[in-house]
């Protein structure tokens, strides 16, 4: 490392500090404070003040036009489901069948189904209507059940918003990290050159107890500590308390919540086993894009969960537009996070980061992991950590005998993973939805997230003892 490698890494640091000291102490908003940290970062690195703003802006735009559209249809599809009363209808038939010491595992299982083909974001947004339903289903147990004894007296001193969300947000992220078909994981494979199959079925095998870690184990834990506060207007949104009238059937609302779950995997199947450049290769990909997936989504929940339950059009649409408001505020913090991020990757800081951790010695699969993490710390995307990590790593992995490609590709997964904190739009997106402070954001999503990265890389070394 160069004296200007280390300057970049203190730089970094100083704008990640004063963003956290400008929302905690000062009490600024945190997309001021984002955009504060990102030109003081720029200005420090040398990057130019016009080559700052332009990659601040560039950075904005590239989050806001792929997750601000995410977030929107999703939020459309999210007051439709629980307007209708099919977010309730989920709650209540899981708990029917689950009870309510299993509720955070069953929510695990959940995510996990739903996160197999889908991004971080869509399957949070999915997932949000039914994770603060069950959560309000769950009170009414405890203070139905009186509050004698256990669970019910454990659940008395915890918050079900995050009993309930850590699980469904440790399947959600496990997936993402670790098993194809997600970007980073392909990303990773190709890189490397490492077979699919053998990485997914690894994949599976080390997502299944991390997540049981770091979801229902770590959920219940910290959901005694940490007590989170969402928006009545959110809450009032996502958790209806009045009974709606002619409710769709738990099969329908299945139907409707997993259309774009399908609609993606079936894109991921066909383009393995058709031609290349063939007309269902060309469908699957436009019907299997999340935005059209979830696009197609809106408007068949507009029939389902609306107009064919007698709700009018006029109805159907006020919903869709009362909508969008909770979600503004919330898309300027994560746009603001994609931009403080690309100032940190135009700057040279992910650069830096790399060199510091190819010159380390250690087994190859701990640099991978290691690479990844602190490019996932310094730039707070992962899946541009997991990308620049595998570029890196492929000439180690080539030049070195008999290492298993398939748990290189993962070792860097799980170290995208590692402690998301304020660079990172996927924080912002959980900290406002949940309610969160800084502080209580790190305390449970950001330490979810590192204890995924730790436990599976400790997984990671244990099967490369066995195969």
């Amino acid at each position: 490392m160069t004296a200007h490698d280390v300057r970049l890494l203190l730089n970094a640091a100083a704008g990640i500090l004063v963003i956290v000291v400008l929302i905690t102490a000062a009490r600024l908003h945190a997309f001021l404070a984002l955009t504060i940290g990102s030109v003081l970062v720029g200005l420090l690195a040398g990057h130019g003040g016009t080559k700052t703003v332009l990659s601040f802006e560039a950075g904005v735009g590239g989050t806001l036009g792929y997750v601000g559209v995410i977030v929107a249809l999703g939020t459309m599809l999210g007051k439709l489901l629980a307007d209708s009363g099919g977010a309730d209808m989920i709650a209540q038939t899981v708990l029917r069948h689950s009870g309510i010491r299993r509720v955070p595992w069953a929510m695990a299982l959940i995510a996990m189904v739903v996160g197999i083909p889908l991004f971080f974001e869509i399957g949070l947004v999915l997932l949000l209507p039914i994770i603060f339903t069950m959560a309000r289903r769950l009170d009414a147990a405890v203070a139905d059940q009186g509050g004698g004894g256990a669970p019910v007296g454990t659940l008395q001193r915890s918050s079900t918003y995050l009993l309930v969300g850590i699980p469904a947000l440790a399947g959600l992220s496990v997936l993402h990290g670790l098993v194809p078909p997600h970007p980073g994981p392909l990303v990773a494979i190709h890189a490397i050159n490492a077979d699919l199959g053998t990485t997914m079925i690894y994949g599976i095998l080390i997502a299944i107890p991390t997540v049981i870690i770091a979801g229902p184990l770590y959920g219940t834990w910290v959901a005694r500590r940490v007590h989170p506060a969402p928006s009545p207007e959110l809450l009032a949104q996502l958790a209806k308390d009045t009974e709606p009238q002619n409710p769709p059937t738990f099969g329908v609302t299945l139907f409707t919540i997993l259309l774009p779950v399908a609609l993606m995997l079936a894109r991921t199947v066909v383009d393995v086993t058709a031609a290349a450049g063939s007309t269902a290769v060309t469908a699957a990909d436009f019907i299997g894009d999340p935005v059209v997936a979830l696009l197609i989504a809106v408007v068949v929940a507009m029939w389902t969960f609306g107009l064919a339950r007698g709700i009018g059009t006029r109805k159907v649409n006020e919903l869709v537009g009362a909508s969008l408001a909770p979600a503004a505020g919330i898309l300027l913090i994560i746009g603001a996070g994609g931009g403080f991020k690309q100032v940190l990757i135009d700057a040279g800081i992910g650069g830096a980061i790399a060199k510091a951790a190819t010159h380390t010695g250690l087994p190859v699969l701990v640099v991978a992991w290691l690479v990844a993490v602190l490019i996932r710390v310094s730039t707070g995307s992962a899946t541009v950590a997991t990308v620049t990590a595998a570029g890196i790593v492929a000439p180690l992995v080539v030049s070195t005998v008999g290492v298993n490609r398939p748990l290189v590709a993962l070792a860097i997964g799980a170290g995208s993973l590692f402690f998301s904190h304020v660079n990172d739009a996927g924080f912002w997106l959980v900290k406002e939805f949940f309610g969160m402070s800084v502080r209580q954001t790190i305390e449970s999503w950001s330490v979810m997230e590192t204890i995924i990265s730790v436990v599976g890389l400790v997984l990671i070394l244990l099967l490369s003892t066995v195969v």
